[in-house]
């Protein structure tokens, strides 16, 4: 059985005080930086670390992590799952030809949206699967 959990984090009041004071112009900041540093090829594991942290930095939401439960002779194992990736080369050129334009796109519309209010729920949606758009990464 698998399932998805977040770890605690700070209660909503707190989140909605951060996004309104601190979240959405250092968001466009990182989101800026990232890309930048996306661009340098050389940089684009550390960029997107960084992609990866954006709602976190958007919102103070922790990120969702998936375990899988396995009974065994009465005794329970929890362990945490990764999800298989697709082949390093088939992103790249992905990458290459269409993630960084399309990346550039999808976050500028992941910020406006954020920044609407009303529209905040699909921003950070949309910012959860940056690093998918960019690179085909799988969650």
């Amino acid at each position: 059985m698998t399932v998805s959990t977040s770890s605690s984090g700070p209660g909503l009041l707190v989140r909605a005080v951060w996004f309104v004071l601190v979240g959405w112009w250092l968001a466009a900041l990182v989101n800026v930086l990232a890309y930048l540093i996306a661009l340098t090829i050389v940089g684009l594991p550390i960029a997107f670390m960084i992609f990866n942290r954006l709602p976190t930095v958007l919102t103070l939401r922790p990120r969702t992590v998936q375990t899988t439960h396995e009974d065994t002779d009465g005794t329970s194992y929890i362990t945490a799952t990764a999800v298989p990736q697709r082949s390093f080369l088939g992103r790249t050129v992905y990458f290459i030809v269409v993630g960084w334009w399309f990346g550039a796109v999808w976050s500028v519309i992941a910020w406006l949206l954020c920044v609407s209010l009303v529209g905040l729920p699909f921003g950070v949606m949309m910012y959860n699967r940056l690093p998918a758009v960019m690179t085909l990464r799988r969650y």
